[in-house]
């Protein structure tokens, strides 16, 4: 059995239900049925059959019924659900993959107990056998090696298992929830570890259940629980947002939390996060290739400007901190870097993929759950180090340290405590003095934050959380049986709930305001045009849309946006913009006319006074062009570059003497292999076909140019030499006799 397939084959059967393509779709699902186990699944199908051809028939036969468009909808609801379960059977059956093993082994012990009671009809009695159950544990806050702890750790798997592994949830699954949250035998981080067993879940399986489950909690004040819950609503809804149309309901779910206090605010920095997200692989190979690399050559220096020898000294709280200028100099790219990772990190952005990526191979991970537990200094992990000589008497520090510091997400705070017991006991005992010294500081920035910013814990959760999921769907032994939406553009705001919910002109500028500031052009593009489709008199928004065109190398689009806002008001920097887009089309006679414009607006605007010299160099305007050169050349004196052009200037327009002042006046800064080939250029339009030669040698020789770059430089300036004199003969034997000397040079 060819699992992929299947998977993609239920893929087809999904986006030609959601495109009302009943017919083809009934044949794909057809072909699945012959792999499935349940003959409940074949009979259902029939029926979804029968009543599809009913619908076709009263249709057909003109017979009205109001309903019809409600039944057919409902219909279109069953075909996608029975075309989820066979998926799932079909998978449980042949794919061998761990998700269902743990299932299986679920049920296993279920009847060995004697039943499931979460699926029990009866709430009372399900609510009645489960607070027995829980008073049976006697759950409270136990030691570490109790038998109460052991209990309550085989209870929340149970739990975590049941949610994430139960297809579609009913009336017994919301009563769990409300008796985990309300009941008080759980803690904080068990509750939260179960919003992410209910988003795997909605992953995993469409339900409608789950979404409001989910939507529910995201109003919850237990920690962490309403971070993951808008996260896992996000997430979820995006994954299967081509089913929406068909839920008025969840619909209905997205307008109802569009009035709750703060969703919006808090909707939209998830959605900046997983944007975020996108850009991590790119963010870590640069951390490898890039900035590791330079760190190690700094190494000695910083050692020697930190003095991290003496890092403790006798009054650490004294000192300033240390000149970080002074340290990287000579290194000064490197001081740019690392205060752009350093903001980066203070955004949200994830720098720490690449070092933590190599340590999850630990025991502790290959349990599922554990990927999903939030970090806290009670749990199992930090006090299996409470035996340990060096670590164990600080453990409460580091743990705390850990706990607060919001750079780092729950798995790699893990990572690194599973890690440090492997360490030297110098590196043990240097950790320990670094978290003891960060404790206090993380304090101080953990209160400041708070009363500058009162979403400053939500956004460094979410963070923290967005952060765990990237690492499970990446580097888990349990990745390949998860569609990892992290490869994926991640476009939550494209999605049809963010829409229903935070879809306001507003709320669509102000992202897309973000994503132009951070150069995510092709996301900001995508809310700009969304807002162009009914704001239409804004010159901003065309020119910041034709700037995303821009920078995707979208000449013609970008000149169509830079056109509309031209209309609205013609500014300097659209006019330069359009200009730009016209010289890189071709079309330098237009790009000319929009720069003039501009000059028009802002006469001593240095750049667009040389962007209009250029294009009067494009287009053969040489007088003008010189005029413009001339006036950057008094604006800027020392300025060696624009001597350049005007050199040629004269050159072209036969002016030679005057040419040879400034090719005189170059050569004392620095002549670059072209501005040999035009001396080269000049002497041979002023008859000194020997001089010419020499400098088309030099210009190859000195190693900067090879003969086919020089080939084609001098067969483009063919027609200025002719227009100047030269015998057009001439050329192939001049050329043959550099080449030559060439050959000889070599």
């Amino acid at each position: 059995m060819n699992i992929n397939s299947v998977i993609l084959q239920h893929k087809s059967v999904c986006n030609l239900v959601v495109r009302r393509k009943v017919r083809q779709s009934f044949a794909i699902m057809s072909d699945m049925l012959d792999n499935v186990s349940v003959g409940e699944l074949r009979d259902e199908f029939s029926e979804l059959q029968m009543t599809y051809r009913n619908i076709l028939k009263y249709t057909v036969e003109g017979i009205h019924d109001p309903e019809r468009q409600r039944i057919y909808n409902r219909l279109l609801q069953s075909i996608l659900r029975l075309n989820d379960r066979i998926k799932q059977d079909i998978l449980a059956r042949y794919s061998g993959w761990y998700t269902y093993s743990v299932r299986n082994r679920e049920e296993k012990e279920e009847r060995l107990r004697g039943g499931n009671i979460i699926q029990s009809v009866d709430d009372l009695v399900f609510k009645a056998r489960l607070d027995k159950l829980l008073s049976s544990a006697e759950i409270g806050k136990p030691g570490p090696d109790s038998e109460k702890a052991r209990e309550t750790e085989r209870l929340s798997g149970i739990i975590f298992n049941h949610l994430w592994l139960t297809d579609y949830y009913g009336e017994a699954e919301e009563s769990l929830l409300n008796l985990l949250i309300g009941s008080g035998h759980f803690e904080w981080h068990e509750i939260a570890t179960f919003v992410s067993a209910l988003t795997l879940s909605s992953l995993r399986v469409w339900d409608p259940v789950k979404i409001k489950l989910l939507a529910r909690l995201t109003a919850d004040v237990t920690p962490h629980v309403a971070e993951r819950a808008i996260t896992g609503l996000a997430f979820s809804l995006y994954y299967h947002d081509d089913r929406l149309n068909l839920y008025p309901d969840v619909l209905k779910t997205a307008r109802e939390l569009d009035a709750v206090k703060n969703f919006r605010e808090r909707y939209r920095m998830v959605v900046l996060q997983a944007v975020r997200s996108r850009y991590t692989e790119q963010l870590s190979k640069r951390m490898n290739e890039e900035i590791l690399p330079k760190v190690v050559k700094l190494r000695p220096r910083i050692e020697e400007k930190l003095d991290l020898d003496r890092i403790l000294g006798d009054n650490p709280e004294e000192g300033q901190n240390p000149d970080w200028s002074e340290m990287f100099r000579g290194s000064e790219e490197m001081f740019k870097t690392m205060e752009e990772l350093t903001n980066l990190q203070m955004e949200g952005s994830d720098v720490y993929m690449s070092a933590f990526s190599g340590l999850k191979k630990f025991d502790f991970f290959r349990e599922l759950r554990n990927w999903f537990i939030p970090f806290y200094p009670d749990h199992e992990a930090v006090d299996s180090i409470f035996r340990d000589d060096i670590l164990g008497p600080g453990i409460n520090e580091l743990a705390e340290a850990l706990y607060k510091t919001p750079f780092i997400c729950n798995s790699d705070k893990f990572s690194l405590i599973l890690n440090m017991k492997y360490l030297p006991a110098e590196q043990k005992s240097l950790m320990l003095k670094v978290f003891r010294m960060e404790l206090e500081g993380l304090e101080q920035m953990k209160y400041d934050n708070e009363l500058t910013d009162p979403a400053a814990i939500f956004r460094t959760t979410v963070t923290q959380y967005v952060q765990d999921l990237y690492r499970f769907f990446k580097l888990s032994d349990f990745r390949n049986e998860f569609d990892d939406f992290f490869t994926g553009r991640l476009d939550i705001y494209n999605s049809l709930f963010y829409r229903e919910t935070c879809g306001s002109v507003a709320d669509d500028r102000s992202m897309a305001d973000y994503f132009f500031s951070k150069e995510y052009y092709e996301d900001a593009l995508a809310l700009y045009d969304t807002i162009l489709k009914t704001v239409n008199d804004d010159a901003e928004l065309y020119e910041k849309a034709g700037y995303c065109h821009q920078k995707a190398g979208e000449y013609e689009k970008a000149l169509e946006k830079y056109s509309l806002a031209t209309i609205i008001e013609p500014r300097t920097w659209t006019l330069r913009k359009s200009g730009l887009c016209l010289r890189r089309l071709g079309r330098p006679a237009e790009a000319l006319e929009a720069y003039r414009r501009a000059l028009q607006n802002e006469p001593d605007d240095l750049n667009t006074i040389l962007m209009t010299a250029h294009c009067c160099l494009d287009t053969g305007n040489y007088e003008e062009a010189l005029k413009h050169y001339f006036r950057i050349e008094y604006e800027s004196p020392g300025n060696s570059r624009v001597l350049r052009p005007i050199a040629w200037c004269y050159l072209v327009t036969g002016k030679y003497d005057e040419a040879e002042k400034y090719f005189e006046r170059l050569s004392e800064t620095g002549l670059t292999p072209f501005d040999r080939i035009n001396i080269g250029h000049l002497a041979l339009c002023q008859g000194n076909t020997r001089q010419a030669a020499d400098n088309y040698i030099s210009a190859v020789t000195g190693g900067e140019m090879t003969a086919e770059t020089f080939l084609s430089a001098f067969n483009d300036d063919i027609p200025v030499l002719t227009a100047n004199g030269v015998n057009p003969d001439d050329l192939p034997i001049l050329l043959d006799y550099v080449l030559m000397n060439l050959k000889k040079e070599s």
